[in-house]
């Protein structure tokens, strides 16, 4: 199968900077979920400013309507 990365990056909301995974949505969904964590592609942009991307921030966002 053929990444699409170059297209994936330009939807990408990730603000760490020096992530060597972005645009390549497989190996940052497998990174994030070994650690019980969603990629930043799963929250709103001030959510995912705070790097806080635990299933659990998810959940409370969910419970909050802002997602």
């Amino acid at each position: 199968m053929e990444c699409h990365q170059q297209r994936n990056q330009k939807a990408c909301n990730c603000s760490y900077e020096p992530c060597s995974r972005k645009g390549v949505c497989c190996d940052c969904l497998r990174y994030h979920l070994r650690s019980r964590e969603l990629p930043a592609c799963c929250f709103p942009d001030d959510a995912e400013r705070t790097y806080d991307r635990s299933f659990e921030h998810f959940a409370r966002l969910v419970g909050q309507k802002k997602i």
